[in-house]
């Protein structure tokens, strides 16, 4: 099963990269800044440490970046997932497989339905309602930082597969979590919150989680690349530091104390969902869409005359 999974992942890296390539050269992606290059190394190091990647790529994308807020959760996901692909292998290998394979395979296509209909969402609600989304997403990742900090995060069980109507719910959740994946609310510290109370082995969920979010991350990222709504300069500089970041953590450093980072992380992603929810409200009270990419990703993606 293992060799099943890796084959798997090593399908879509090679099928995201071929159409990531291929987006930039028909764009005419000009080169990536030092600082997104610097930024993916970073983030995609301390993810492999327990960090997490999306809420700090986030926070970097609305401060720094300088894009419109509609484009700030597509591109996001696209940079985040070949080191993320990459993490999941590695970790499958170091951990191996060891749970209910109808359990992984129902959960893996449920995330990748939830991905797909996503996808389409975030491109055609009102910007506010993805301001509002990131900023819900944020105040997530900062609670679930706090948890793992006060170490509250639930222990788990040691049952590798779950009765009938836990799996079920659980699939069902996997479901919502692909939707949300596009809005910029990543899928790993939720499941691992939800598998564990369910009874799972921390560990053992693995496999579930890696294996759904990397299929789901491509198929996804490669419709967004397609669709023209991700910066792929950005992209480009996240994957040039990104594959070395997460190389250096898995394989040198291994091992380090975070905590202090994560409540760093906390106040800094508090304060972009304050900023972007003040912005959320006031696109609502404007009763328009303050972006001026909107009209022109809708007329990309077929919504306008």
């Amino acid at each position: 099963m293992l060799t099943a999974l890796l084959f798997v992942l090593a399908v879509g890296v090679v099928g995201f990269a071929f159409v990531l390539v291929r987006g930039a050269l028909t764009s005419g992606t000009a080169a990536p800044t030092a600082e997104s290059v610097a930024v993916g190394a970073a983030v995609n190091f301390f993810d492999t440490l327990g960090i997490g990647s999306f809420a700090p790529t986030l926070t970097w994308l609305r401060l720094r970046a300088k894009l419109p807020d509609r484009l700030i959760p597509c591109t996001m996901i696209v940079a985040c997932t070949l080191p993320t692909m990459l993490q999941a292998a590695i970790f499958l290998v170091l951990l191996g497989v060891h749970v209910d394979m109808g359990l992984l395979a129902a959960y893996t296509v449920a995330l990748l339905a939830g991905g797909l209909v996503g996808q389409r969402l975030v491109v055609r609600v009102q910007v506010w309602i993805v301001q509002a989304v990131v900023a819900l997403a944020l105040v997530i990742a900062a609670g679930l930082y706090a948890l793992a900090n006060l170490h509250l995060m639930p222990a788990g069980g040691l049952a590798t597969s779950l009765p009938a109507p836990l799996a079920v719910t659980a699939v069902a959740a996997s479901f919502v979590m692909g939707v949300l994946l596009n809005f910029g609310i990543g899928h790993y510290a939720p499941s691992l919150l939800m598998l564990s109370l369910m009874g799972m082995d921390p560990k053992l969920a693995f496999p579930i989680m890696a294996s759904g979010g990397a299929l789901a991350a491509a198929v996804i990222s490669s419709r967004h690349v397609v669709a023209k709504v991700a910066d792929l300069r950005i992209v480009i500089g996240f994957l040039l530091g990104g594959v070395p970041g997460v190389l250096i953590a898995a394989f040198v450093v291994k091992d380090m104390p975070v905590a202090w980072l994560r409540w760093l992380v906390i106040v800094v992603v508090l304060y972009t969902a304050a900023v972007v929810a003040r912005d959320a409200v006031k696109a609502y009270r404007q009763g328009r869409s303050s972006d001026p990419a909107d009209l022109a990703i809708a007329r990309a993606e077929g919504l306008a005359d």
